[in-house]
C-alpha cells in the first residue's frame, strides 16, 4: 500500500514539474493545427468548387490530388516535403514543411466535405439566384456557397480535431511541438508515464476547446437559421 502511495505522490509531482515546460510546445502545436486548418480549409474550398465545373481536365487533377493524398499515410507525405524536396533543390523550413503537409492533406478531406455540401443545396436555388440576374459565380458565392458552410460545421469540426492530433507528427521532421517534448523528457528522465500523461492531457484540453468553440457556432448558425 505504502508503495502505490510512493508512486502515486511521484506520479503528480513529475506531472507538476514538467506540465510548465509543455507550454513552448503547445503554442507551436496551436501554431501548427491554426496554419494548417486555415490553409486547408483554402485548399478544401477551391479543390471542391474546381471539382464541380464543367472543365474536365480540372476535374480530373483534382481526383489525381485527393487520391494521391487520401491513399498515402500523413507521415510519407511529411517524409516527402522535408526530406524528398531538397533532393530537388526545393529546401524549406521544417515549420513550413509541416504546415505544407497537413494542410494539403486537411484539404483533400476538406475538400470532399465542401463537395458533398455545395452538392447538397437543392438546384432550383441556383436557378432561382440566375434568374434574378446572377452569373453563376455569384449565385456560388451568394446563395450557395453560404448554405453550403452551415451544412459542413459539423464535419470540418470533426476533421479539425483531426487536424489537431495529426500535427503530433510534426515531431517526426524536427519541429519541437508536444509530443517531441514528451519523447524529450521522457529519454531525460526514464519517467515516461507521467510526461506522456502531461502530454495527453494538454492534448484533451486543446481538442475538448476546440469541440465546444465549434458547437457554440453551429449553435449559433441554427439560431440564426431560424
Amino acid at each position: 500500500m505504502d508503495a502505490v502511495i510512493n508512486n502515486s505522490i511521484e506520479f503528480f509531482k513529475t506531472v507538476v514539474e514538467f506540465a510548465p515546460k509543455f507550454i513552448p510546445g503547445v503554442i507551436l502545436t496551436l501554431q501548427l493545427a491554426f496554419f494548417s486548418i486555415i490553409l486547408g480549409m483554402i485548399i478544401g474550398l477551391v479543390v471542391a468548387v474546381l471539382k464541380l465545373t464543367k472543365y474536365k481536365w480540372l476535374k480530373k487533377i483534382m481526383d489525381v490530388y485527393i487520391t494521391i493524398v487520401r491513399g498515402t499515410p500523413l507521415l510519407l507525405q511529411l517524409y516527402f516535403i522535408f526530406y524528398g524536396l531538397p533532393s530537388l533543390g526545393i529546401m524549406i523550413d521544417s515549420f513550413p514543411s509541416a504546415v505544407i503537409a497537413l494542410a494539403l492533406h486537411n484539404g483533400a478531406y476538406i475538400s470532399e466535405i465542401f463537395r458533398g455540401s455545395i452538392e447538397s443545396i437543392d438546384y432550383g436555388q441556383r436557378e432561382a439566384a440566375r434568374s434574378l440576374g446572377m452569373t453563376k459565380w455569384q449565385a456560388m458565392k451568394r446563395v450557395v456557397l453560404p448554405q453550403a458552410f452551415k451544412r459542413s460545421v459539423p464535419a470540418l469540426g470533426n476533421q479539425f480535431i483531426i487536424a489537431v492530433k495529426d500535427s503530433s507528427l510534426g515531431s517526426v521532421i524536427t519541429i519541437t511541438e508536444t509530443m517531441l517534448l514528451a519523447r524529450q523528457f521522457g529519454a531525460a528522465t526514464f519517467n515516461v508515464f507521467p510526461i506522456y500523461f502531461t502530454a495527453g492531457v494538454y492534448y484533451l484540453i486543446i481538442t475538448m476547446g476546440l469541440t465546444k468553440i465549434l458547437s457554440r457556432i453551429e449553435l449559433k448558425l441554427k439560431v440564426n437559421e431560424r
